[in-house]
């Protein structure tokens, strides 16, 4: 591989580049706010509930980010995940992980995360410490992951003795839009890493193993319909290439990490902004993710949902900070941190990690 060819593969981290850092992001998303005069995210959610915060419910969802490190670089990414990250989750980590969810019944559903969270050397230790725990387990696999080495062609047989729930990116049916995405090859990989879940049972109605797919839009606009894209996904992925699964979810681009780079390189950023601003669903409030899910870091610290994640946005109001402390009561209920990003979550028919949460307006 070629010097330029290691560059497109470097993360804005490795790259030093601005918006590695949060608060800068906070900054130039918050400046453009005060630019156009548009209301702020509370400004909106007091309107609709005559309250300027939202708060959770007792965590029924433990979203563990097992680390930055991916074997791709997609262009979206607001992980800022690739290659050179070397950030992962330790197993004493994943123990204190443990230790919370045997401490709250609250908890149904661990969603593994990263980058590419079976890079991490302990993945398959902690599904299977999980599932013996008796929870569903979500794993969400950006496919390429499955052919990356040998070490991990076994992966779809591991899920299916485990009874995982596979959760794959696809942005698109087709290879140039994918490819646009995630990069040169991903989509001829991915079509063959279904087959292979598809070989094992996955996405077949007849068992209980469960494959749903990920659309996210290419460009800076809003994702369609999610009903008509399942359709049409399904139809078309069956008809060229045989292969089968059950859902569809449609997730809006957040402006965060590469996204938001996207957009400001491309002049983007204002009309993208103001598209989800004037886009803003007051029915998705009460599903919004934040409110029933607990996000923790590849290093343990505690957010309200993935993006406030990697916005560095920590719990606050008296919740605590790392996982090592956690405690059911200072959870639940708790102040949600909010922010412009938050317009992304309640644009039309609203988004989260399942989908679409509400009737579009």
């Amino acid at each position: 591989m070629g010097a330029s060819a290691r560059k497109t593969m470097r993360s804005l981290h490795g790259l030093g580049h601005i918006y590695a850092n949060p608060k800068e992001q906070l900054r130039v998303l918050g400046n453009l706010f005060d630019e156009e005069k548009w209301p702020c995210f509370q400004d909106k959610v007091e309107a609709a509930t005559g309250t300027r915060t939202l708060h959770s419910l007792a965590p029924a969802v433990m979203q563990l980010n097992l680390g930055k490190m991916c074997n791709q670089r997609c262009g979206h990414c607001h992980v800022d995940a690739g290659p050179d990250r070397k950030e992962i989750m330790t197993r004493a980590t994943m123990r204190e992980c443990l230790s919370a969810l045997d401490q709250a019944s609250s908890f149904e559903v661990v969603d593994l995360t990263g980058g590419a969270p079976e890079m991490n050397p302990d993945f398959r230790w902690l599904v299977e410490e999980v599932r013996a725990r008796g929870k569903r387990v979500i794993v969400r696999c950006n496919l390429t992951i499955i052919l990356a080495h040998p070490k991990y062609k076994d992966l779809p047989d591991f899920y299916r003795h485990n009874q995982v729930e596979v959760v794959c990116s696809l942005p698109h049916y087709s290879a140039m839009r994918t490819d646009a995405q995630r990069g040169q090859g991903v989509f001829a990989q991915s079509i063959e890493a279904l087959k292979m879940l598809n070989d094992v049972g996955y996405g077949d109605e007849n068992t209980s193993l469960t494959l749903n797919v990920v659309h996210n839009p290419s460009g800076a606009f809003l994702p369609g319909d999610q009903q008509n894209l399942e359709k049409e996904f399904k139809e078309q992925l069956m008809r060229r290439f045989g292969i089968r699964f059950n859902q569809l979810f449609s997730i809006t681009n957040m402006p965060i990490s590469r996204f938001l780079d996207y957009l400001w390189q491309s002049n983007n950023l204002t009309r993208y902004m103001q598209e989800l601003v004037q886009a803003f669903n007051s029915s998705t409030l009460p599903h919004l993710m934040c409110r029933n899910t607990l996000s923790v870091g590849w290093d343990g610290d505690l957010y309200d949902c993935d993006f406030n994640q990697m916005l560095a946005l920590k719990l606050n109001s008296g919740a605590p900070s790392h996982i090592r402390d956690f405690s059911l009561e200072k959870l639940t209920g708790r102040t949600i941190q909010t922010h412009a990003h938050c317009y992304g979550c309640t644009a039309g028919a609203g988004s989260s990690c399942g989908g679409e949460i509400a009737d579009a307006t």
